[in-house]
Formats: C-alpha cells, sequence, structure tokens
C-alpha cells in the first residue's frame, strides 16, 4: 500500500460525505473524479463532486497537484466535454458552502482549504499516489 501524501505545504484537505467509505484516495482516482471519468464509488454510490471557483488559490493549487493542469486547461477541457452533455461538478465559492454540500450530499467530495474546521457531518480523507 502506498504511503499517505503528508504535506505541510498542501493548502487543502479532501473531504467526503461520511457514508464515503475509506480513509484514502489515489490520486489517480481523484483526478477522475473531478475530470467525471467516474462516476460512481466502489459500492455503486454516485459520485458527486464539488468544486472551488476558478479564482480561488485553493483550486488553483488542486487542480495542479490533483488534475495536472491549471485552471485554465480545466475550463477549456469542460467546453469540449458541455458540448457532448457532460457537464462539470457544480461550484461553490466559500469553504463553508463546500463543507455544507457535502455534509447533506450523500456521495460528495469536494476540497476546502487545511485550516477550514471540519464538523462531525464531513471526513477528510488522504491523498495516496
Amino acid at each position: 500500500m502506498a504511503a499517505p501524501v503528508v504535506s505541510a505545504d498542501v493548502p487543502y484537505r479532501v473531504i467526503v460525505h461520511p457514508q464515503v467509505k475509506g480513509s484514502q484516495i489515489p490520486r489517480a482516482a481523484l483526478n477522475s473524479i473531478f475530470l467525471k471519468q467516474a462516476p460512481k464509488w466502489g459500492d455503486g454510490q454516485a459520485v458527486q463532486p464539488i468544486d472551488q471557483s476558478v479564482q480561488s488559490t485553493i483550486r488553483q493549487r488542486f487542480s495542479n497537484d490533483v488534475l495536472g493542469q491549471g485552471v485554465v486547461a480545466v475550463q477549456v477541457y469542460w467546453q469540449r466535454r458541455m458540448s457532448s452533455g457532460l457537464m462539470p461538478p457544480p461550484v461553490k465559492t466559500t469553504d463553508e458552502e463546500i463543507v455544507s454540500f457535502v455534509a447533506s450530499t450523500p456521495g460528495a467530495i469536494g476540497y476546502v482549504s487545511a485550516a477550514t474546521p471540519l464538523p462531525d457531518s464531513v471526513k477528510a480523507i488522504e491523498i495516496t499516489d
């Protein structure tokens, strides 16, 4: 099993709805989820990714670290995909809105600033390589 990626310079945490199983997620799986190439969790439940605003520095880091491309490249990807009917993840503008969406949406996954206090209604998961 790969060692968890634990780095003090990662400014965000990935959070999921508490019913999502597991405490880790491979970076490649996270990439597939946020590019909507993986529509379901391992147990068959629909994945509900939620993105930060394109102006967010957290989104910029997440896009570079997890998706391997900048926010503009991801937007170009979605413009192409939307022409075939696939819609990008919804966007929330604050960490609190992301936490609220994830807490209230089964199958939800999002990312928030590492400094965001997390209630018991969501759980943080580690990214593995």
